[in-house]
């Protein structure tokens, strides 16, 4: 049987972040095994992390330092085999570039760019680095020879929104610091929407959540599978409309329309959205990808200036305010990440998600 040792070093040999809900799993069981049940005073409210790591540790309850050493190996062991039996993530190399990525599948062929969100195992939940990948992704397409550009998913999801992760990282000097960075990559993200040149194409491959589908507003063709589901669940969450959502939905679907997913959490079908004007054509699921794809090759074969000159021509009238629109909402939202209220939907919603 593997020692508590043996488990802790190769706990560090894992390559993929086993995500939020599981390391506090492996806090609290490590803790329970050396310590015992939890005797550490109750951190404050906004000490984010902390409390997150002492309500899991408390979870446990009295169970035995032995059994929690025991499921602490099991858990480890468990995560290592997983990962050396699946090494289905492979890193792209992108064509005539030296960019390689961890979290993305970047690939170009018949004058297509396709940006694919590679991280299966988590629903593609978008994870700090992958934001700042994407960015690096949109710019690269942007001056790359590539016709168009399409940003799909890996896997069975399209995206399931922000890796509510990234709200537990908090840098040394606290919550305002970790809102002040948030808002500084979420606003550079949702520029490179704003200003890429060219035609870009959703393509939804299943369910999208989130930031994946505020940010559908700014694309210029969003081909959706018959079974993909559309989900901005901010209010749940104590937060509030990004992508410039708070401006595209409505000026999309009417008002009450958008307010009904933007406040009220709807979650929308493919044929809902398309009838609304979020997407532009559902697809069956069985020839879903045929089908899309034979149509974008099409499409790529149009003239490349001809394209992007008019698509620039079309955005150059909103540019201006949906870049003022962006800092709206990131102001907004930096309050919202500061919020009392937010941190007890987010604690919430990971209470109700993980069932120490």
């Amino acid at each position: 049987m593997m020692s508590l040792r043996q488990a802790k070093s190769k706990l560090s040999t894992l390559k993929d972040d086993p995500g939020n809900e599981v390391k506090l799993k492996i806090y609290a069981l490590f803790k329970q095994a050396t310590q015992g049940p939890c005797n550490a005073p109750k951190p404050g409210m906004l000490d984010f992390v902390n409390k997150a790591k002492w309500d899991a540790w408390k979870s446990l309850g009295s169970i035995s330092q032995d059994e929690a050493r025991q499921k602490y190996c099991d858990l480890i062991g468990s995560l290592v085999e997983e990962e050396t039996g699946s090494s289905a993530q492979v890193s792209a190399q992108p064509a005539g570039s030296g960019a390689t990525y961890e979290t993305l599948l970047v690939t170009k062929e018949d004058d297509i760019t396709t940006i694919k969100l590679n991280r299966p195992a988590k629903k593609n939940a978008i994870t700090t680095e992958m934001y700042n990948e994407i960015i690096a992704a949109l710019e690269q397409a942007a001056t790359d020879d590539s016709v168009i550009t399409v940003v799909t998913g890996a896997g069975d999801f399209y995206c399931s929104g922000n890796d509510l992760t990234n709200f537990t990282k908090i840098p040394e000097n606290g919550v305002e610091e970790m809102a002040r960075r948030g808002a500084d990559l979420l606003r550079k993200y949702v520029n490179a929407y704003i200003d890429f040149p060219k035609p870009l194409v959703a393509v939804v491959n299943g369910p999208a959540v989130g930031v994946s589908v505020t940010v559908l507003g700014l694309f210029d063709l969003v081909y959706a599978t018959e079974r993909a589901t559309f989900h901005t669940p901010f209010s749940q969450l104590g937060q509030s409309a990004e992508g410039c959502s708070s401006y595209t939905f409505p000026k999309l679907m009417g008002a009450a329309k958008a307010s009904e997913m933007l406040l009220f959490n709807k979650k929308l079908t493919a044929v809902q959205a398309c009838e609304l004007g979020l997407v532009t054509e559902v697809f069956p699921d069985s020839s879903f990808q045929s089908e899309v794809w034979t149509r974008l090759k099409a499409y790529a074969k149009l003239p490349r200036n001809s394209l992007a000159l008019s698509k620039q021509l079309i955005r150059s009238v909103e540019k201006e305010r949906l870049h003022a629109v962006n800092d709206a909402e990131v102001e907004r939202l930096m309050e919202r990440w500061m919020s009392d209220e937010c941190f007890n939907a987010v604690m919430s919603f990971f209470q109700a998600k993980a069932k120490l």
